[in-house]
């Protein structure tokens, strides 16, 4: 399986029918596409490690939800519950996004390339200083673990909620 993440800017009139833009691609690309909030992302490790606990949890049969690209969300919000997991999604207006898309190579280079007509196409998974506090609201992380391993950890303390999704009540 090939996995492609795609990031930019997009404004979002309604949220229902960018997603129903975004599933009709994949459907007819015959792949997976997940939009998420890229302001909430620390960092490409976050995001594949959050795809990696998301698809062995599918192997063993312990997923929360039955859509991957919802297991895929909420391992990399850091939340158990699939509601909480929605905080990472898109939202009315401008949206900073990170699409992950999984598939077939030559599908997901096609479905790469119809979804860089809807945003435009920016890097933004990197860990900048104008995400740690969203960073922080999202993770809960607290100015106590900041003052001890400093700010420039951010994203190995994301990294270490995303590993400890499966063990929150």
């Amino acid at each position: 399986m090939n996995v492609m993440i795609l990031t930019g800017i997009t404004y979002i009139k309604k949220v229902s029918e960018f997603l129903n833009q975004l599933n009709q691609i994949a459907s007819c690309n015959n792949v997976l596409v997940q939009a998420m909030n890229a302001d909430k992302i620390a960092g490409q490790e976050h995001i594949m490690f959050a795809i990696e606990k998301a698809l062995s949890s599918i192997e063993k049969g312990s997923n929360l939800a039955n859509d991957p690209g919802i297991e895929i969300m909420r391992y990399a919000s850091g939340k158990r519950q699939i509601d909480e997991a929605f905080s990472m999604g898109v939202r009315k207006g401008e949206n900073m996004l990170a699409l992950v898309v999984m598939g077939d190579e030559n599908d997901v280079r096609e479905s790469v390339t119809e979804l860089k007509e809807i945003i435009t196409e920016k890097p933004l998974l990197k860990c900048s200083s104008s995400k740690i506090n969203i960073l922080m609201a999202q993770f809960n992380i607290t100015e106590e673990e900041i003052d001890a391993v400093g700010k420039e950890k951010i994203p190995d303390l994301v990294i270490e909620r995303v590993a400890l999704v499966d063990y929150l009540k």
